[in-house]
């Protein structure tokens, strides 16, 4: 049985028990970055994948995100942050996490194996016009795969994320990222530089795809869900900050226009009404910058 690349172990690692601290963190230091840096090859095919993505999520699609192990972690942790941070609808947001979401604290090994079941979750979940998100280190996961073989059958665009060239995921994508991570120092322990560079690919994947949805003005999340203390205050003070509006002002605004951050930004612009301001969004794509343009004539 010949190991992936994934599994092998790095060239600096032998004699690692004997170190003394400090070395250990130095070299396990220099793995995580050079496993960031494999990320800079791969800035086409994550663009690509965003737009994917957007126009899924745009013609009221979903983007579901697949995964096992170390990597459905990776998978999970940036879908979680979507509906809040962007405020894209949970319902449009689905994870298909290997044994399932609540085996997250335990995370058996088995069900990565469980191609059945993979597919059959797969099938409950993906239809027509969906983007599907595959992650695995090695891109020959058993889930993995078969929810990405479900998906082309449903007609879902696929977009495969994996750390070897020698990917089977690839063969069934749309868009493959191809994170040439180097062997880990402990080997096959994915959750290290395959893991960070997979983050980091996620990170830039849906923060560009919700720069396409119109979703970030500025450096700005203007469409995050304000759901608690924190959230409110940092939609006052976007709209503060996009508008000149004090933050007071731009509090009011936000209570007005009922947690719209991009509508409170078009009433603080000059929109007479809300109503006419969520219609100035609406002709403008849920842009702001080009619904900031209406009214500025």
């Amino acid at each position: 049985m010949s190991a992936s690349g994934t599994e092998g172990l790095h060239e600096k690692a032998k004699g690692l028990d004997t170190m003394v601290p400090g070395e250990i963190l130095s070299l396990l230091s220099s793995g995580q970055q050079q496993a960031a840096q494999s990320v800079d090859a791969t800035h086409d095919a994550i663009a690509a994948a965003s737009t994917l993505a957007a126009d899924a999520i745009a013609a009221g699609r979903k983007l579901v995100y697949a995964g096992a192990g170390s990597s459905g972690l990776m998978a999970m942790a940036d879908a979680l942050e979507l509906p809040g941070t962007y405020g894209i609808a949970r319902e449009q947001i689905a994870i298909l996490f290997a044994g399932g979401a609540s085996n997250v604290s335990d995370m058996p090994g088995a069900p990565e194996d469980d191609a059945d079941q993979a597919r059959k979750d797969a099938e409950a979940v993906i239809g027509a016009g969906d983007c599907v998100l595959a992650i695995s280190a090695s891109g020959s996961t058993p889930h993995a795969l078969a929810v990405a073989a479900v998906a082309r059958e449903r007609g879902a665009k696929v977009v495969a994320v994996a750390n070897n060239a020698n990917a089977t995921l690839f063969d069934i994508s749309d868009v493959a990222i191809l994170l040439l991570t180097p062997p880990e120092f402990v080997s096959g322990s994915t959750r290290m530089g395959a893991g960070t560079a997979q983050k980091i690919a996620l990170n830039m994947f849906s923060t560009l795809m919700a720069i396409r949805l119109g979703h970030v003005h500025d450096g700005y999340m203007v469409n995050l869900r304000a759901d608690n203390k924190k959230l409110i205050e940092r939609a006052a003070r976007i709209v503060s900050g996009v508008t000149g509006v004090d933050i007071n002002e731009a509090g009011r605004l936000v209570e007005k226009a009922s947690g719209s951050v991009k509508i409170a930004i078009l009433l603080a612009a000059g929109a007479k009404t809300k109503d006419s301001a969520e219609t100035m969004l609406a002709e403008s794509g849920h842009n702001v910058r080009r619904a900031l343009q209406l009214i500025s004539g």
